[in-house]
């Protein structure tokens, strides 16, 4: 007789989230911390949105810490611009090419294509689209073939070039794409793994029955789902001791979410309107282990808006997160 699932509460959910993403403690500078600060890569749709969430997990940040030799920037999941571990590159590019036949052959027609005109040139991808007569932004169909690097610094077009072929087997590289997915933002179902990695469901479906024989199920307040079964004692360990404050980028990995999932990271229907917002995201407030509240930055300004009345040390710990912001020039903070 199969045993129940695994019962799952929130509160053990959030804090097994925020431990795994090193939001309660924060690593040590380096390489190693650099790469388990993107185990589950750095959105950077935003400018310099990966530097401010590394900020967050990697004590010691620099303003050029994005910029670190053991990272690489990509068109990534959802073909949006991301910061990744070099060594993880396959992972978050042969993880995500298509399985149908005609989509794929786009993906390595494109990566050719650049190849032959590109060879060993940088360029904007702009550019590179008119040299090859196409609509540029069609050259992030070639993203997942592993083959097309860029560097975004956000004021103008990404600089792309071509990087050599990898090795990885594709179902291979999804595989772990999804435990990286399982691991950030467990517990998962295949829809939750397809919509964050942007790939078909018929392929993220594939990919979980490869899986099942490490994965657990559970029950949570969403409903069935799954989780690595090697993550199943750290989900069992009572909630850790939260950090006081840390403030997250636009398209942070803590919340990026949809549907149901929002309902769950944050309750009141009005907050969820204003971090989720039909737009360029905020920033959002990580206080106490809880969202409590958006932030934007023009500038040296940080504008910072809670939904809840913050005691004095929760005020001062959240202004000395925004005052030690990785940022070029002073900083002043507007609550609002």
């Amino acid at each position: 007789m199969a045993s129940a699932p695994l019962v799952l509460s929130r509160a053990q959910i959030l804090s097994f989230r925020r431990q795994s993403s090193a939001l309660d403690e924060r690593l040590p500078k380096g390489p190693r911390s650099l790469r388990k600060a993107a185990w589950a890569g750095l959105q950077d749709s935003m400018p310099r949105a990966a530097l401010l969430s590394i900020h967050a997990r990697v004590a010691g940040t620099a303003a050029n810490s994005w910029e670190h030799s053991s990272l690489v920037q990509l068109w990534g999941p959802r073909f949006s611009a991301y910061v990744v571990a070099a060594k993880d590159l396959a992972v978050f590019s042969l993880g995500r090419l298509p399985d149908d036949a005609r989509r794929r052959a786009r993906a390595l027609d494109t990566a050719a294509r650049l190849q032959v005109f590109l060879g060993s040139r940088r360029m904007p991808f702009g550019e590179a689209g008119r040299g090859l007569g196409v609509q540029h932004n069609s050259l992030r169909y070639a993203a997942p073939t592993g083959r097309v690097l860029m560097r975004w610094a956000g004021a103008q077009q990404p600089v792309i070039w071509i990087g050599p072929e990898l090795a990885m087997d594709p179902l291979r590289a999804r595989l772990e794409l999804a435990r990286r997915y399982l691991h950030a933002l467990g517990p998962g179902t295949p829809i939750g793994f397809a919509r964050w990695a942007g790939i078909k469901p018929a392929e993220a479906l594939a990919a979980w029955k490869a899986l099942a024989p490490e994965l657990t199920p559970v029950r949570t307040p969403l409903g069935e789902s799954w989780i690595l079964s090697n993550d199943e004692v750290a989900f069992r360990a009572p909630p850790g001791r939260a950090a006081p404050a840390r403030l997250l980028p636009s398209g942070d990995t803590y919340y990026l979410a949809w549907g149901e999932e929002r309902k769950f990271l944050v309750p009141n229907t009005a907050q969820r309107a204003a971090l989720w917002t039909s737009r360029v995201w905020p920033g959002a407030l990580l206080v106490g282990g809880e969202l409590a509240g958006v932030w934007r930055r023009a500038g040296g300004e940080v504008s910072l808006q809670p939904w809840r009345r913050l005691s004095a040390g929760e005020r001062d710990a959240v202004a000395a997160e925004a005052a030690a912001l990785p940022l070029e020039g002073p900083i002043s903070l507007r609550w609002g």
